[in-house]
């Protein structure tokens, strides 16, 4: 190929001046990676603010005009980036849409490949579309940083155990849980604000409380028991590492997505799973299905269904010995295999069979 021939046009969910973490590691954090393989990726359309339906009007004019041979859609669809995606498709563009939480059958056959981030998720379309969707996974982005497991020695059950929840919404109840084991101290780290005012917490406290006689099973106002922390990219790194395992508990009810026999849930990517057992971190989970795949059963993490469930493995992990064994067993599980090297190898072997026909397995 030439030079012009590696030229990658990329369109974003979100501005790259302030990302969302999916465009982040999906896109921004692969440049780099591409442009050492000899591509030259540049932006073509990014969003004021971050949004899924973005109209994308004369983005195949620009696209003829930057040279691009490939244009990438990061998340994106609805009726104008469906246009403009057969505008390129009829001048010889190839096109790839890029999604991680989404089901949209018409988008997968108005494009020449798709990237998802799980088999799972790929299951669920036409079975006639599923050759032309391909898995590349959510890379780890920061490798080389390791929990030290400090003190994390001998068989005696810690008297308190300290757990990290991180997640993308404003948590006032713990899922399955409910209410928190005495020797559990509980940090959730998402979208709250930095320094939360006495109104807001009082707010909160209200929410909590009325939430009891719909969700007995979620929590309480007495029960709740857990301390709040706003996301940052770079701090949620120290909120991980100053604790001893990692929760993601998530609420399995049936919550169809529209026109679908799947819940949100199920099409989680495992983005959140590998993020802490990359740092060591020994977690337990929900059974989410991309999931299922990476966690061996008490040896690099546990699968935790029902309260009981979630209760005995937060027993199990009181001793720093084991805590310690299933944290290094959960890094070496997904070091290699979530590394962002690999995920970029995986993208650059599909715009290779797009653009100069080599051979590539779904």
């Amino acid at each position: 190929m030439s030079h012009a021939d590696k030229r990658i046009g990329f369109v974003l969910l979100s501005n790259s001046a302030c990302p969302l973490p999916s465009t982040r590691i999906a896109v921004l954090n692969v440049f780099p990676l591409l442009k050492a393989a000899g591509y030259d990726p540049e932006i073509v359309f990014e969003p004021a603010s971050a949004t899924e339906t973005p109209d994308v009007t004369g983005l195949t004019e620009r696209v003829k005009a930057r040279g691009c041979s490939l244009v990438f859609f990061q998340k994106v669809h609805g009726p104008s980036v469906l246009a403009e995606m057969r505008k390129l498709r009829d001048m010889g563009v190839r096109t790839v849409y890029g999604v991680c939480d989404r089901i949209d059958d018409e988008i997968v056959g108005a494009t020449d490949a798709t990237t998802i981030v799980t088999e799972f998720l790929r299951q669920q379309h036409a079975p006639e579309l599923r050759e032309r969707i391909h898995i590349v996974h959510d890379g780890i982005e920061r490798p080389g940083i390791c929990h030290p497991h400090d003190g994390d020695t001998g068989s005696t059950p810690a008297s308190r155990l300290r757990a990290v929840l991180v997640t993308s919404s404003t948590l006032e109840t713990i899922p399955v849980i409910g209410r928190l084991p005495r020797h559990l101290d509980l940090t959730v780290v998402g979208r709250y604000p930095e320094s939360p005012s006495l109104k807001q917490t009082i707010r909160g406290h209200l929410k909590r409380a009325l939430l009891q006689p719909r969700q007995p099973g979620l929590g309480t106002l007495r029960s709740a028991g857990f301390q709040t922390r706003a996301w940052h990219p770079e701090r949620v790194y120290a909120d991980l590492l100053d604790t001893d395992i990692g929760i993601i508990p998530v609420d399995t009810r049936f919550d169809p997505l529209p026109g679908r026999k799947v819940s949100y849930w199920e099409v989680k990517s495992e983005n959140r799973l590998t993020l802490k057992m990359a740092l060591g971190l020994p977690v337990i989970a929900s059974p989410v299905p991309a999931y299922l795949d990476i966690v061996e059963q008490g040896v690099n993490g546990y699968i935790a269904r029902t309260r009981p469930e979630w209760l005995d493995a937060i027993d199990a992990l009181r001793s720093p010995e084991h805590r310690r064994q299933v944290g290094l067993a959960a890094r070496r599980t997904v070091l290699e295999r979530f590394s962002m090297e690999a995920q970029a190898r995986k993208l650059i072997g599909v715009f290779e069979k797009l653009l100069v026909g080599t051979e590539l397995t779904a």
